[in-house]
């Protein structure tokens, strides 16, 4: 379809993304992931939005697919994240994972969804926490944090008892307990590695 390809190694998502603002030559980035798809409600306020210039960056509500269901609670939706923004007015964080966009000028929202299928199957449950929590863990670990196995052990709890109580995780019955023990797992774990990571130095 005639787009440029550039390979590189992998330093995580954040300082990845750096790098693929650095190829680009456009005034407007739109940042989207494999998994997500652009509807056409949404590319069209897209395009609106690149026009009147009203704001640097734009948030667009997220929703998300989890093994075949959309979630509408458990902290997942609306879940805005800041996609759309002016090249030379954003980048992103150096986060290794959940990297985010730095804007420096005003922010607006868009009004239509961006789809996020971020869990198809079980086996991406498994691979994303095992992904997720390593990531997490490594990231910590460099910033100086540490852990214990009983902290790890109540942040795990606090995870499990955000999402499915408070956040409502409850109200998408069982696609929302799964999303909250998932979520109390790789807490769990991330804590856990990066206390293993401090023993070992």
């Amino acid at each position: 379809m005639g787009a440029r390809v550039f390979q590189h190694d992998w330093p995580g998502f954040g300082p990845q993304k750096n790098r693929a603002l650095q190829y680009a030559t456009k005034d407007w980035i739109f940042s989207i992931d494999a998994d997500e798809r652009v509807t056409p409600e949404l590319r069209a306020v897209i395009e609106q939005a690149m026009i009147e210039e009203k704001a640097d960056g734009y948030f667009c509500p997220r929703l998300s697919q989890f093994c075949g269901t959309f979630i509408h609670h458990s902290g997942w939706h609306p879940d805005y994240v800041l996609r759309l923004f002016k090249r030379n007015k954003g980048r992103f964080s150096d986060s290794l994972v959940h990297e985010s966009v730095l804007l420096t000028g005003a922010s607006s929202k868009l009004k239509n969804s961006l789809l996020h299928y971020s869990y198809l199957t079980r086996d991406d449950v498994e691979r994303k926490v095992k992904q997720y929590s390593d990531a997490a863990a490594k990231q910590m670990y460099q910033a100086g944090r540490s852990s214990s196995w009983l902290g790890a052990i109540l942040s795990g709890g606090w995870a499990f008892l955000r999402t499915y109580i408070i956040r409502l995780g409850v109200l998408d019955g069982k696609c929302g307990w799964q999303i909250a023990v998932m979520n109390a797992r790789t807490t769990y774990l991330k804590y856990r590695k990066l206390h293993k990571m401090k023993i070992q130095g």
